[in-house]
This record gives C-alpha cells, structure tokens and sequence, in this order.
C-alpha cells in the first residue's frame, strides 16, 4: 500500500495532541512498515515553509523538532524525485495540484488530507483520497 499524506497532516502530527489520534497512528504506521510513505522535497518544502513563517506554528513546533522529524521522513520514506514537467490542472486550488501530481507519479493508493477541495474528488484514478480517520481505520483493519 503506497501513501502520500497532505503536508497539513505533518504539520498536526508536529502539534501537541493525543497519542492515539488517527494522525499519530498513520504516521507511527508508517514508521513501523505498515506501507510505503511517498515522500517529496516539495511536499518536506511546503510544511517546513509554512512552520517556519507562521508565528502560531512557529510558537509550537521547535526548529530542533522539525529537522529531526524531516530526517526521520527521509529514512522511512520513498523519496519522490521531483517533478520538472509543468504540472497539469487537475483541481480547483491550483496550489494542490503539485500533490495529486505527486500522487499519480508515486503510484500511490491513497492521498490522505484535510483538505476539502481534495477529499471531495474522493477519486482520481486508481488513486482514493481519504480523511485521516478514514485511512487510521483502514490500517486498523490490516
């Protein structure tokens, strides 16, 4: 099973919250082998730009935290390599094309987000978008 998460959802697990929420249990899945993490630098681009320029973000996630989080992706992760094609339109916020994209190329299952605009496709292809606590379930489940 090959996965790409939406970097808000690097992002929340970085937040202080419950050990046994679906975000900690998808990430700590992907920690254990449970399936294969898709990983960009424009993915690792996009969280660690938006940690380091909101002040909310910023107060809350340590700069130390964040570096070792990033080398712990790059070790449990498959690296992406980077998309020098331009990218097509394929959704109505044109800043989330990039991780559909991604998802396509990586050949991923799931593309799990937050994301309304994303989640509303349900489906692009072989390719299922789903909520955190949708996807938590389903590893429940293997």
């Amino acid at each position: 099973m090959r996965v790409l998460l939406d970097a808000n959802i690097f992002i929340s697990y970085l937040l202080p919250s419950s050990i046994s929420s679906p975000i900690r249990l998808i990430l700590q899945g992907a920690i254990e082998g449970k399936y294969t993490l898709l990983v960009s630098d424009a993915l690792i681009t996009e969280f660690s730009r938006k940690i380091s320029t909101k002040p909310y973000l910023r107060d809350r996630i340590a700069q130390e935290e964040l570096t070792l989080f990033i080398s712990l992706l790059r070790t449990v992760s498959e690296q992406l390599s980077p998309i020098t094609e331009e990218i097509p339109e394929a959704v109505r916020d044109p800043k989330d094309n990039y991780l559909v994209a991604y998802a396509l190329i990586g050949q991923a299952d799931y593309l799990i987000t937050g994301d309304k605009d994303l989640l509303s496709l349900q489906q692009i292809g072989t390719l299922t978008i789903l909520r955190p606590s949708e996807f938590a379930a389903l590893l429940a489940e293997t």
